[in-house]
């Protein structure tokens, strides 16, 4: 596959992307504040806390579907029709097991549902059927979606997103109207578990428009399931690196439940949802390259894969910058107007969750590569994330609440995705001196620190301060956004040449 092939269909995916993502943005803060304001912080919480429970359960997955994405690489760079077939089929059969699994072991957490909720509003039923329902969710992806990863390593995945973001648009609309006119516990669940049924049925429809050919037998899956020893293999591996993942997102939310209360799981929710959605806006252009960027590889050409690295990282930081620098600024303000003051944390809080999701963000070019080298052996440093975290999130959230956890995620991310990680791909993918890696991320920092330094100055010299409505907020964000654009844009293109490669490539590819 060519460069530019590669880079169109990446477009394409990022297009998508972008589309539900502006659809969904409004609507997110829009029911949010509709859920707050009808059914209450305690049950937006209590539904948070179960599905993050739910999470748990979603370790027996054990990373098989990132395994089979990455052994799916090669046969459809070769288009090997049988292979890929039979590769589904192993698959299908271990996530019926998966789901099993995850059934059996679902009923028996029930159980203990009594007394991880002793002190709730909420009757025991409502917190059961909610349970059951999202576990009920969960299990359609095992034993009815299976066949979707064959579109995210094919570059397809905007056929994924556009079937389940318009699922999901019309399912919280239906949500929303239910509890603003009724407020209905039991309907918005309902409503939750039906759309995850009608979402299956459309997307294995639309499979199988895509992929005539595509005649997987999970019955045949154990069969084959020998004949291909590497997907174990990887599934083990990237089963301890998901690990580390699953304690930084799963975690958390029961770490602040347990030093705070539901509430505080809440408001640090509104933050996070604020967050989360923007960096998706960059994941949605950046994450599409994934199955690109393992073609790339396939192809062995080390000078390109180099300089694709550099160009993608570079943009990260660009993302990344537009999104942690507006945020820095205007987040208070826009918490006000958005759900009241009462909901806002303090700046300590905010500077701290900036600081996580920036590393998170400027350091994702590193994992994209790394996956696609299929370097996962390095097991251990999950192991020792983990228990970074775990260990200072004890001891900073007994001292200091909820400023403590997120401090956690920062220090347990410094050692091992800016320490370890980065050296691991030089060394064992590039095979590079790590010296140019460093010098060419501080390089990508610069732009961003000239493009911060000159917005201060603007909002300085106009003597804007908080704003209280939201013209007033909108005027000040557009002003930051612009100011930014420009700055760091320029600064990239003058310090950085891969920023200018990239620039220039889509410039040729819209031509």
């Amino acid at each position: 596959m060519s460069q530019e092939s590669r880079v169109r269909k990446s477009l394409l995916n990022a297009r998508v992307n972008l589309i539900f993502y502006f659809l969904t943005l409004a609507l997110s803060f829009f029911s949010r504040k509709i859920f707050l304001d009808t059914l209450g912080a305690d049950f937006v919480g209590l539904t948070g806390t179960l599905q993050n429970l739910l999470g748990f359960l979603n370790l027996a997955e054990l990373g098989i579907g990132s395994a089979i994405g990455y052994v799916l690489y090669k046969p459809l760079f070769d288009h090997d029709e049988t292979k890929i077939n039979e590769i589904i089929s192993v698959f299908g059969y271990l996530y019926r097991w998966i789901g099993k699994i995850i059934l059996i072991a679902g009923c028996i957490l029930a159980c203990f549902l009594p007394l991880i909720f002793p002190n709730t509003e909420f009757d025991l039923g409502l917190i059961f059927f909610a349970y059951f329902s999202f576990l009920a969710s969960s299990l359609i992806g095992y034993f009815a979606n299976y066949k979707q990863t064959l579109l995210g390593a094919d570059q397809k995945n905007y056929v994924v997103t556009a079937y389940f973001q318009t699922a999901t648009i019309v399912k919280t609309i239906i949500q929303m109207a239910l509890a603003y006119y009724t407020g209905n516990y039991y309907l918005w669940v309902i409503v939750e578990l039906s759309f995850g049924i009608i979402y299956s049925f459309i997307l294995n429809w639309k499979i199988n428009q895509v992929y005539p050919w595509l005649r997987s037998e999970v019955s045949q899956g154990r069969i084959l399931f020998k004949k291909y020893p590497e997907v174990m293999k990887y599934t083990k591996q990237l089963f301890v690196h998901q690990i580390a993942n699953f304690v930084q997102f799963q975690l958390s939310p029961f770490f602040v439940y347990a030093f705070t209360s539901l509430q505080i799981v809440t408001y640090y929710g509104n933050y996070t949802l604020v967050i989360d959605k923007l960096s998706l806006l960059m994941n949605s252009f950046l994450n599409s390259t994934s199955a690109g960027i393992g073609n790339l590889i396939a192809e062995g050409n080390r000078k390109k894969i180099i300089e694709v690295f550099w160009e993608l990282t570079s943009i990260r930081f660009w993302f990344a910058g537009l999104i942690v620098i507006p945020i820095f600024y205007l987040m208070d303000s826009f918490i006000i107007i958005w759900l009241g003051e009462q909901y806002v944390l303090s700046r300590i809080t905010l500077y701290l969750i900036l600081f996580n999701i920036f590393i998170r963000l400027t350091q994702g070019t590193i994992g994209q590569f790394l996956y696609g080298y299929g370097l996962f052996r390095d097991v251990w440093s999950s192991i020792i994330q983990t228990i970074i975290f775990i260990i200072v999130a004890i001891i900073g959230g007994y001292y200091w609440s909820l400023n403590g956890i997120i401090f956690a995620n920062c220090f347990s991310l410094i050692v091992i995705l800016c320490g370890w990680k980065p050296y691991y791909l030089y060394k064992k993918g590039f095979d590079a001196s790590l010296l140019q890696y460093w010098i060419k991320w501080l390089k990508c920092c610069f732009p961003l620190m000239i493009a911060f330094l000159g917005i201060r100055s603007v909002r300085i010299g106009l003597s804007v301060n908080n704003p209280k409505s939201i013209l007033d907020w909108s005027l000040d964000g557009f002003m930051i956004v612009i100011t930014y654009s420009l700055l760091s844009t320029v600064a990239m293109t003058l310090i950085f040449k891969e920023f200018r490669f990239f620039l220039f490539r889509i410039l040729k590819i819209k031509k």
